[in-house]
């Protein structure tokens, strides 16, 4: 990646994962309060947690591209380096 192009595109890939993989934590629904407003699921959420979920899906995110820039720069690892990781069992 020589542009700022592919980093934001690559950053957003994992921040868009990364919010689905961290949107079911902690969240409280409205059948653990027992409150069950009318006319809603009981499945519902209880209140507003998208801040939250985008303030730790933001720092997540940003660990795992600090990870992926780390291996893809610093070291040099590329797509073609995966065969030397799996073992040959010939």
């Amino acid at each position: 990646m020589t542009g700022w192009i592919p980093t934001v595109a690559v950053y957003f890939v994992i921040w868009w994962t990364v919010l689905f993989i961290a949107l079911p934590f902690g969240l409280k629904t409205q059948d653990d309060d027992k409150n069950v407003t009318l006319g809603t699921e009981a499945s519902a959420p209880r209140g507003p947690h998208m801040l939250r979920a985008i303030i730790i899906t933001t720092i997540l995110a940003f660990v795992i591209y600090g990870a992926f820039y780390y291996l893809t720069r610093v070291l040099g690892l590329g797509f073609d380096d995966f065969p030397k990781f799996v073992p040959d069992y010939q």
